[in-house]
């Protein structure tokens, strides 16, 4: 089963197409080169939102569609939900 899609291979998040339970093993696909990622989901990550690929420190960017979307406000390790919370817009 696919939990999540990884949009591009040079994303460092990935959506989630099913809710994530904090302790799963789920497993992700990129849509790109239809390569298979596995990880322990950290926290409770909703539908629709984000999943980190790997750990991220203050001041990194995320990656997103190929895209910077963001920099990192708190730490986030590899499996945690990535939202409001630990990132934030470089646009304001």
């Amino acid at each position: 089963m696919i939990h999540f899609l990884i949009h591009d291979r040079s994303d460092t998040v990935g959506v989630a197409v099913v809710e994530l339970r904090a302790g799963d093993e789920v497993t992700g696909r990129t849509l790109d080169t239809h390569e298979s990622v596995t990880l322990r989901a950290g926290s409770d990550i909703p539908l629709g939102h984000k999943i980190a690929l790997r750990e991220h420190h203050i001041g990194d960017a995320v990656i997103k569609y190929g895209h910077d979307i963001g920099r990192v406000v708190a730490p986030i390790q590899a499996g945690e939900h990535v939202h409001v919370q630990n990132l934030k817009t470089k646009r304001w």
